[in-house]
């Protein structure tokens, strides 16, 4: 249990799903995309394959010692990325982290991990 942000004390929150967004760079959004339906993101009651996505505008600076996918060492860079967004369960999300992480061209793949609270 977890407590809502600005709720009452006194009234916890349940935490069970888990909003998923990765940026990804265009050339590899079916593969991610895959990679979380595998993983069993998606799943919203008698629905699967559920996602959200549009292009974004990327910046990056690649620093000494990394290996970027694109750009060069200490340039900032920018370029077309889809944001694909879905949700899966708690129990779920290492598989499918460890799933997007296995396809992801990026060196540091950006996956944010969004609690969903179940007030009720």
């Amino acid at each position: 249990m977890v407590g809502a942000p600005g709720d009452n004390p006194a009234r916890l929150a349940h935490v069970e799903r888990l909003k998923v967004e990765v940026l990804v760079p265009d050339t590899h959004v079916e593969a991610v995309l895959a990679a979380l339906h595998a993983a069993g993101a998606g799943a919203i009651g008698s629905y699967d394959h559920c996602v959200s996505s549009w292009r974004v505008d990327g910046r990056w600076r690649p620093l000494p010692g990394s290996s970027p996918y694109l750009g060069q060492i200490g340039a900032v860079m920018h370029g077309s990325e889809t944001k694909i967004e879905s949700i899966c369960d708690v129990d779920q999300v290492r598989g499918v982290v460890d799933a997007v992480r296995a396809v992801h061209p990026y060196e540091e793949p950006v996956i944010h991990l969004l609690p969903l609270y179940d007030l009720a």
